[in-house]
Formats: C-alpha cells, sequence, structure tokens
C-alpha cells in the first residue's frame, strides 16, 4: 500500500511538471527523421526562447510573396499530407514557403491536452514572420492546418496579430469527441483576408461550425475572405493534396 502511495505521488509530481510543457524531446526526434527526408528545400532552425526549432525554407525563382505553414496536431514541417503538397506546390505558383515545427505532445493527447501548450506556438509563428522579413519577403500569408488553426487565433486573441496579408485555415474547428472548443474564433478580429478550406467529409464538428465561421468573417467586411470545401476530401486530405493546393493557390492568385 505504502508502494502504491508512493508511485501516485511520484506520477503526480511528474504530471504537475509536465503540465502546459510541450513535448521537446519528441520534437527533436521528429527533426532528427525529417531533415534526413528534406529533398526540396532547406533545413533552417529558428529560435523559441531558449528553444530552436526545425523549419523548412523553399525559395521560388521570381517570388511574389512568402507563406507559412503550419501542420496538424502532432505532426511536422515535411507532413506527407496537406504540408508538403503546400510547401512545394506554392513554390511553382511563385511563393516562398516556410513551413513550422509547431509544439507537439505526445501521441495519445488529446484536443483539452494541447489547449495548455497554445502560447507556445506564439513565438514560433512570429519567428516565422521575422525570418521571412530578414530574407526580403514583403507580402506573407499563414497557412494553418488544424491545432494549428486554434494556435494562429490564440495568437489573434493575444493581440498579437502583425505583419501578414491573408489568413488560410484549413479543417478549422477540429476537437476531439466530447472536447468542444472553449469560445468560438475571433475572425471578426482579421483586418486582413481569409480563405476557410474544408474536406466535404470533414469532422462533424468542422463541418458543424461553418456557418459561425462565416458569418464571423462577413461581419469583418473583407470582400476577399472566402469559405470553399474540396470535394471527397477528409480532414487530412489524404490523397486530395493537388485539389486542396489547386483551391489555396487559385485565392491567393486573387489576392
Amino acid at each position: 500500500m505504502k508502494l502504491i502511495n508512493v508511485l501516485a505521488f511520484f506520477c503526480l509530481s511528474y504530471l504537475s511538471m509536465t503540465a502546459g510543457a510541450s513535448d521537446i524531446a519528441r520534437e527533436k526526434r521528429l527533426a532528427s527523421q525529417v531533415v534526413d527526408s528534406i529533398i526540396d528545400g532547406e533545413a533552417v532552425f529558428l529560435k523559441s526562447g531558449d528553444h530552436e526549432f526545425l523549419s523548412i525554407y523553399t525559395e521560388a525563382d521570381e517570388p511574389r510573396g512568402a507563406v507559412i505553414i503550419m501542420h496538424g496536431r502532432g505532426f511536422h514541417p515535411n507532413w506527407a499530407d496537406v504540408v508538403y503538397p503546400l510547401r512545394v506546390g506554392l513554390v511553382d505558383q511563385g511563393w516562398n514557403t516556410l513551413s513550422l515545427q509547431m509544439p507537439v505532445l505526445g501521441k495519445e493527447a488529446k484536443f483539452y491536452d494541447y489547449l495548455e501548450i497554445m502560447d507556445d506556438a506564439l513565438p514560433r509563428i512570429e519567428a516565422g514572420i521575422d525570418y521571412l522579413k530578414q530574407q526580403g519577403n514583403e507580402k506573407i500569408i499563414l497557412i494553418a492546418h488544424s491545432c494549428s488553426v486554434h494556435m494562429t487565433m490564440a495568437w489573434v486573441d493575444a493581440g498579437r496579430m502583425r505583419d501578414i496579408d491573408a489568413f488560410v485555415g484549413i479543417g478549422m474547428g477540429a476537437v476531439d469527441y466530447k472536447q468542444p472548443m472553449k469560445s468560438p474564433f475571433p475572425l471578426e478580429k482579421f483586418t486582413v483576408p481569409v480563405l476557410d478550406v474544408y474536406g466535404e467529409e470533414e469532422y462533424p464538428a468542422v463541418i458543424r461550425g461553418a456557418p459561425e465561421r462565416l458569418a464571423a468573417m462577413q461581419k469583418a467586411g473583407n470582400p476577399k475572405s472566402k469559405q470553399l470545401t474540396v470535394p471527397g476530401a477528409n480532414h487530412y486530405f489524404t490523397d486530395e493534396g493537388d485539389a486542396l493546393l489547386e483551391v489555396v493557390g487559385h485565392w491567393l492568385q486573387g489576392l
């Protein structure tokens, strides 16, 4: 019985020390795997406080601007679905791309667990913007998928939105079962055009929240903001990367 109490004490102590902290060890393992797999682009390590995180920078021949691409929950900046088709395909359309490693937790972590580390993403977004500006990029677009949409919205809610010209949210509003969003996205606060794009076979929460997101975008009043659906695509756009690229690329051309 005493042994059980001791074990429980150490478990609780460990949880209290790690609560609200992203899994840096897992992130480093991902980085070591990803760097060796990069064919298009260059690995760049940016700083967030004392931590260096992986990003991948890919340059277009005649760039019209740059996009920051942020992956979904638990993935990495060279993820085959969503991220890779955009970070490479948009280069061919005249955009420099910077794909960021966002904060991650263990594989079993749920949406509410990720709420504890949303603030860890804010300096990473700003480090990405600063890096692109240092490379001479004047027009900067944010593209976020799934959990990174929540992280971007935390950045906006914190009053730190700056130096971007548009935002693309892919699969916005994804949550876990019985873990609804605590508050709606602050889309009415965006002073730049917003593209809300999601798959026809999306998670129910994403589809259910579409009318509310559209109403907030309309309240913001930017005529270039749109909400679009990709036929046949699921939340991860499995085998639909080209279709996603076409939708996003076409919208960006109209900015």
